[in-house]
């Protein structure tokens, strides 16, 4: 699914106009982007998680010269984790089909 193909679904839902539905769309995913950006997690209760997660500085190989080796450094990345009730759903739904 896209983003298009989201936007439409909830318009078709709700009886917003696409234009409409893809601004809060939009607006949606940007506050998201905005607050982990800030090193703060979100809680959707009923369907997930979105933390920021800290990894540090390490030392890699590149696997076809493993002599050559380099520092990747330290980062924050963005990380889901599914809720009970959602992991539960997709399980339904999935032995389902």
């Amino acid at each position: 699914m896209t983003k298009a193909d989201l936007v439409k679904g909830v318009a078709r839902n709700t009886g917003f106009t696409q234009r409409d539905t893809m601004g809060v769309v939009n607006m949606f995913l940007d506050e998201i982007g905005r607050v982990l950006a800030e090193g703060k997690n979100i809680e959707i209760r009923g369907f997930g998680r979105f933390k920021v997660k800290y990894r540090r500085a390490r030392i890699a190989r590149n696997p076809r010269k493993p002599t050559n080796t380099f520092e990747v450094p330290a980062r924050a990345v963005p990380i889901f984790q599914a809720s009970n009730e959602l992991k539960k759903l997709v399980s339904e739904k999935v032995k389902s089909s």
